[in-house]
Order: C-alpha cells, then sequence, then structure tokens
C-alpha cells in the first residue's frame, strides 16, 4: 500500500510540474491555461509518455473539480442579479444559444454524424468560457465598458442555459446505472428527492446562510473550507439522490449567492477551481485517442470556423437590430467566439450516460483547442481588428442606434470616490471624515461586526479580505480615485503574505489607475512600499505623535494674537 501511495505521489508531482513548464510555454505565446493543461494530458497520456497511470485519484480530482467549477457559477446565480439581467443580454444570449445550437445542429448532421451526437455537439458549441473572457476584458480595463457588461450580461444566461441542459442530462441519465431506462418508481423517487434537496436549499439560503457565514467570517480560512465542504457535500448528496454530482455543486453556489460574502468566497475559491481543473483536463487530454485526430482535423476546423464567424455575427445582428452600434456588437460578439469548458464538461456527461462516443469527445475538444487559442488572439486585438472591418459592418447598425444612445445618458451604477480596507476604530475614523467632506467611500472589512457597525452610520461597507489579492478585482475600481488600507500590518516581513503587499498586488492585476494609499508601522515598511507603487504612506503612531506634538506646542507657545487677548 505505502509503495503504491509513493508512486501515486511520485506521478502527481510530475504531472504537476509539467503542467508548470507546458503553462509557462503557453503563457509566452500568449495562449491560457487551459490549452496547455489539456496538451499536458496529451503528453502524459498512453499514446504518448504514458506518465499518467493511476487514472483513479485523477478522475477523483477531476470530478472535485468539476463541483467546485459549478459551485462558482452558482455563487454568481443570486435572484437580483438574474432579474437584473436586461433585455439585450436576455435576447442576445438566447439568441446566440439558439442559433448557433440550430444551425450546428444542421452543420454536424452534414458533416456525418447521428442525430444524437450533432445534437450533444450542437449545444456544446453554444456555451463560451467566462473564465478565460472575464481574465481578458480585465486585463484591457474593459470589464465595466458598454460591450464588457452586455458581455457578461449574456454569459450568465449562457450559465442558466448550462444549467438547464445538465438538469435534461440528468433526466436523461436516471437508470439502474446499466445503461436500462429507469423505471417509473426510480423517476419519480429523483424527481422528489430533487424537489426536496431544491427546497432544503432554498430555505438554507433564506435562514440560515447568512448567520452561518456571519460566524465562519472571521475566520477567512474556515469559511473557505466550509465552503469547499458544502459544495462537495450537495454534490455527494445529488449523485446520491440521482440527479448528478454536477447539479448538487451549483446549487450549494446558488445558496449562498444571495449573502453578502458571496465575492469574498470566490475570490478565495478562484486558484483553487484552477489548480483543481487542471486534473479535469489532464484527464480530458488523457482520453483523446491520437490515432482518431486525423480523421476528425477537417470536421474540427469546419466547426471552428462557424463558431468563430457565425457565433459573433449573431451576436452583432442581434445587438444591431436593438439599437447598438456596430463597433458595440463586434467588440461584444468577439466574447463569444470559443467553446468553455463547460462544452467539455457536457460532453463528459453524455459519454458518461453512453449517449455519445469518445470521439465526439475528441471532435468537441479540437474545436475547443482551435477556437480558445484563436479567440484570445481575437478579444486582445479586438480594437484594431475592428478598425480593418469597420466598412464591411455597416449593416449591423441601425441608421440611428437609439439604444445606445439612451445608454449613454442613463445613470450609472453606484461610484466611490474612496474604497477604503479596515474597518477598525482608525480605519472608520479616516472613512466618517472623508464623508464628511463630500467624498463618497465604499469600506471593505472581513469583521462582520465591524461591517455591521459601519453600516449602521448609514455608510456603504462590503466584506472582503485585504490579504486575498484576487478579491480587489471584485470592487467597483472604475470610478475610484483612491483605495485606501487603514490594515495594520500582521505579518514580520514585506512578503505577498502582508496585507499591504497582497493589496497592492491585487490591485496591480486588476489594472486600477488610482492612488494608492497604505499604512506601514516602520520608516522601513513605508520606504518599500512606496518602491512597490503605493502613492502616500499612513504611519498612524507617527503622524499622532506629530499632531499630538504640534497642539501640545499650541498650549506652550500660543499664538501672538491670544497673547494679546490675554
Amino acid at each position: 500500500m505505502e509503495a503504491a501511495a509513493d508512486h501515486v505521489f511520485r506521478e502527481m508531482a510530475v504531472l504537476i510540474l509539467l503542467a508548470a513548464v507546458v503553462g509557462l510555454a503557453g503563457l509566452l505565446m500568449r495562449q491560457p491555461l487551459v490549452v496547455g493543461f489539456i496538451a499536458v494530458g496529451i503528453l502524459a497520456g498512453p499514446d504518448m509518455f504514458g506518465i499518467a497511470q493511476s487514472t483513479a485519484p485523477i478522475e477523483v480530482l477531476s470530478q472535485i473539480s468539476i463541483a467546485v467549477l459549478l459551485f462558482l457559477v452558482g455563487l454568481k446565480l443570486d435572484l437580483g442579479l438574474v432579474r437584473s439581467l436586461g433585455a439585450v443580454s436576455l435576447a442576445t444570449g438566447l439568441g446566440q444559444v439558439g442559433f448557433t445550437a440550430g444551425i450546428g445542429f444542421l452543420l454536424c448532421l452534414a458533416l456525418g454524424l447521428d442525430a444524437v451526437t450533432s445534437l450533444y455537439v450542437a449545444v456544446a458549441l453554444t456555451f463560451s468560457s467566462t473564465i478565460i473572457i472575464v481574465k481578458l476584458l480585465s486585463d484591457k480595463r474593459e470589464i465595466t465598458a458598454l460591450h464588457g457588461r452586455i458581455a457578461l450580461g449574456f454569459l450568465i444566461v449562457q450559465d442558466i442555459v448550462v444549467v438547464l441542459a445538465m438538469v435534461v442530462l440528468s433526466a436523461l441519465g436516471i437508470s439502474a446505472g446499466e445503461g436500462e431506462a429507469g423505471s417509473p418508481a426510480d423517476i419519480a423517487r429523483v424527481l422528489l428527492g430533487g424537489f426536496a434537496m431544491v427546497a432544503a436549499v432554498v430555505l438554507f439560503a433564506q435562514r440560515a446562510a447568512s448567520p452561518i457565514l456571519t460566524a465562519l467570517a472571521r475566520s477567512p480560512e474556515l469559511m473557505v473550507v466550509a465552503a469547499v465542504g458544502w459544495a462537495a457535500g450537495l454534490a455527494a448528496a445529488g449523485e446520491w439522490i440521482g440527479f448528478g454530482k454536477e447539479l448538487g455543486g451549483l446549487l450549494a453556489g446558488v445558496s449562498l449567492a444571495s449573502t453578502p460574502f458571496r465575492d469574498a468566497i470566490g475570490s478565495r475559491l478562484s486558484s483553487l477551481r484552477d489548480f483543481l481543473l487542471l486534473f479535469f483536463f489532464i484527464a480530458l487530454g488523457m482520453r483523446i485517442d491520437l490515432s482518431n485526430l486525423g480523421a476528425q482535423l477537417g470536421p474540427a476546423l469546419v466547426l471552428s470556423v462557424f463558431v468563430l464567424v457565425g457565433n459573433p455575427l449573431i451576436v452583432m445582428a442581434i445587438m444591431g437590430f436593438m439599437g447598438y452600434r456596430r463597433r458595440t456588437g463586434f467588440l461584444a460578439g468577439l466574447t463569444v467566439a470559443q467553446i468553455s469548458e463547460f462544452s467539455l464538461i457536457f460532453m463528459a456527461m453524455g459519454v458518461a450516460l453512453g449517449h455519445v462516443r469518445e470521439e465526439a469527445m475528441g471532435l468537441v475538444t479540437l474545436v475547443g483547442l482551435v477556437t480558445i487559442a484563436l479567440s484570445v488572439y481575437m478579444i486582445t486585438w479586438s480594437h484594431p481588428l475592428y478598425d480593418r472591418l469597420a466598412p464591411l459592418l455597416r449593416p449591423f447598425e441601425r441608421r440611428r442606434p437609439f439604444r445606445e444612445e439612451a445608454e449613454e445618458h442613463a445613470p450609472r451604477t453606484r461610484e466611490f470616490d474612496v474604497i477604503l480596507f479596515g474597518l477598525g476604530r482608525y480605519g472608520s475614523a479616516i472613512g466618517e471624515r472623508l464623508a464628511a467632506r463630500g467624498h463618497s467611500v465604499l469600506g471593505v472589512d472581513f469583521d462582520p461586526e465591524a461591517l455591521r457597525s459601519w453600516r449602521a452610520k448609514g455608510h456603504a461597507g462590503m466584506f472582503g479580505d485585504i490579504t486575498d489579492p484576487d478579491f480587489p478585482a471584485h470592487l467597483p475600481l472604475a470610478g475610484a480615485r483612491v483605495v485606501v488600507s487603514a490594515v495594520p500590518r500582521s505579518t514580520g516581513d514585506l512578503t505577498a503574505a502582508d496585507p499591504q503587499m497582497a493589496l497592492l498586488h491585487g490591485l496591480r492585476s486588476a489594472a486600477f489607475g488610482g492612488q494608492v494609499v497604505l499604512s506601514a508601522d516602520s520608516e522601513e515598511a513605508a520606504r518599500t512600499f512606496l518602491h512597490e507603487g503605493a502613492t502616500l504612506m499612513l504611519e498612524p503612531f507617527r503622524d499622532a505623535a506629530e499632531q499630538a506634538a504640534e497642539r501640545i506646542g499650541l498650549l506652550l507657545d500660543p499664538p501672538s494674537d491670544d497673547r494679546t487677548a490675554a
């Protein structure tokens, strides 16, 4: 047993190191990690170097990664957000899904695929990668631009379609597990169990989610552990009931989506998600039969051209009809010029249910590799690409783009002059004095009690952890002029583990262009932070001492007017 465990450990170590090397090569070639991770699976698979022999541990980690990924998708699906999607996001999302599925189905039939496989592949082609698009738009500082907001809206619509598609798959897969159709009693049992689980999740979300997370929030690490346990627990419950671990993980996220802690949980879990997805894509790459790639290359190229060209065109047509300029439609349309990790998960479910063969999975994987790789360049160079194609895009714009003109004059979502981390006595005093001077301040703290006290005074507040470098991406940074940290330094060094340094790194990753004010407890630390990019340093003890000395000095040496008056 020990020798076997050692073998698995060495194998995992080699796979992770190989993923790091291949990922770095992909990064230098400006390719997303998804492409690199699938390449790792191919290299480690039986047709290449045969490194991955322990398929069971890789498969378990792959399944956990799917549960965590769907949990994070569920975190975005709070009812308020769904209600506020807007007509353009709903129409564009549903229109693109319907167009791609319909035309894609006919195209797959023309390529010689059977009806069931054609339906699976066509549906898989409708999903776009939220992870990649958000990353690219954030890097370009376009996440809050009009086309960025519209793109995020119809990506959420796509996520909802993913959920519905998986519900349908789960219903089709209700059986005894040997390929036989489930009896009416089996179907009734699963449906009743599913309704009971959904009802329990809704009740938990309304009554227990916020109080429990408020208690857990005193320790951000414990909150993350509890969130992963909740996701895995509901995923296991969903599989036991019979409608799948995927929907169980998604329900776990939905149950926490309406709490004020969802952004903090999501940002904390993003790195874990990326690490675990490595094993899903490795498992996927291992299953690709290289001997069949030659026969699948032609259909894969045809479907890739369809996704790269057809998806953006239908988005442009819908947005142009709804009254948006061709430039906005083009920039938003490019975000759907690829398929996503959900396309691969969807096909993997079909393979597991016996509805499609491994060859179909390989076909969709090839389409994913081509479209993801090319769409990264298309989105990165979207503005020069539009400049070249603009004369050809006139049919996609109305004579008067009335809706976009109305958008330009519509009130924006609330923006803040100052985002303040740390709502203790020092931080809240700074925030109140800034508010008294007429500045809008958003307070951020991971202590629920401090946050409640801040909000009770009528100020805007948000739960978040300064030590999480991924969290600043969730903040309304677009209109902020200054980010202030009133959090004391809690570590003995100035590495990334320091709260101030973590905030600096997070703001840099989120492409924040405003001023950054940090706190330090020594001149050495202040010099280091200024060198790393801080604009202004606060030294609470030194600043307080100087102000106290100045006030005491007025008592010792009063102004001449006071002496005369005396």
